[in-house]
């Protein structure tokens, strides 16, 4: 597949999928949400891939933002379609896909590009990331999933702070309010995402994904049900037999994803 605004690079089961505008601070529009949605179904059908790392390029920003020239046409109706088609096609997606997904935020993660890093698993900062939510400056809101996903991660109080307000926060302050996992130095971000994903993917397969769905249904009225199932589910795997039996023989599982 030919992409025109991202890269996508896959070598011994990790998928790195970057944002390819650097010129525009990796700004989403329209065109690199629709190569988004393309690349990430690939990724998550393509038994060669075993988690993805999605970062931007250069060492400015991880996405700045949305792409706003292309707000200003838009009414409700409009609107209201293409944050539902982002939220299903892109945000949705990500969230509730059955392998890894990190963020490597590598600069600038604002607005529409920290609700990107917030659809991910998990999310791992350079030290010189600044994020935050600035659309009430625009006399806007977050439209893709900013609200819900930044009161999940980091609580009621601290969310209307940063939305209200609209300011930045640095890399250290993410991580103290729960809103990244980590902090390293920029050149050690790339490493450090793929040293995490490795070990996942040392992992039962398809154990990781059940525990994906099941954590994702946290604080639903089925949250509970959906961990019982996912662990009930496991027990027809093979991949269960063998991390049972290498513990009991003292030994190192050797996981097929079946």
């Amino acid at each position: 597949m030919s992409y025109q605004n991202i890269l996508v690079e896959t070598n011994d089961r990790v998928c790195v999928i970057t944002i390819n505008r650097e010129a525009k601070l990796n700004a989403l529009n329209k065109d690199t949400l629709a190569e988004l949605h393309t690349a990430f179904e690939a990724a998550f059908a393509d038994a060669q891939v075993g988690g993805i790392i999605l970062t931007g390029a250069g060492k400015k920003a991880f996405v700045a933002g949305a792409d706003i020239s292309e707000l200003t046409e838009l009414n409700t109706y409009s609107a209201t379609a293409m944050a539902t088609g982002v939220h299903d096609d892109v945000m949705n997606l990500i969230e509730n896909g059955p392998k890894p997904v990190i963020a490597a935020i590598n600069g600038y993660a604002l607005g529409g590009g920290l609700e990107l890093a917030m659809a991910a698993h998990i999310r791992i900062a350079a030290d010189n990331a600044k994020v935050g939510l600035p659309e009430v400056t625009l006399g806007l809101i977050p439209g893709y999933g900013g609200t819900q996903r930044l009161t999940a991660l980091v609580g009621k109080g601290k969310a209307l702070e940063m939305i209200l307000t609209a300011d930045a926060i640095d890399a250290p302050t993410a991580q103290t309010i729960g809103l990244v996992n980590q902090v390293v130095p920029a050149d050690e971000l790339l490493p450090k995402s793929e040293e995490i994903l490795r070990k996942i993917l040392s992992r039962a397969p398809l154990a990781v994904a059940n525990a994906i769905t099941a954590i994702n249904a946290a604080g639903t009225t089925d949250g509970y049900a959906t961990e019982i199932s996912g662990f009930a589910g496991c027990f027809n795997t093979t991949d269960t037999r063998e991390g049972i039996a290498a513990f009991l023989e003292k030994r190192k599982p050797v996981f097929t994803g079946k």
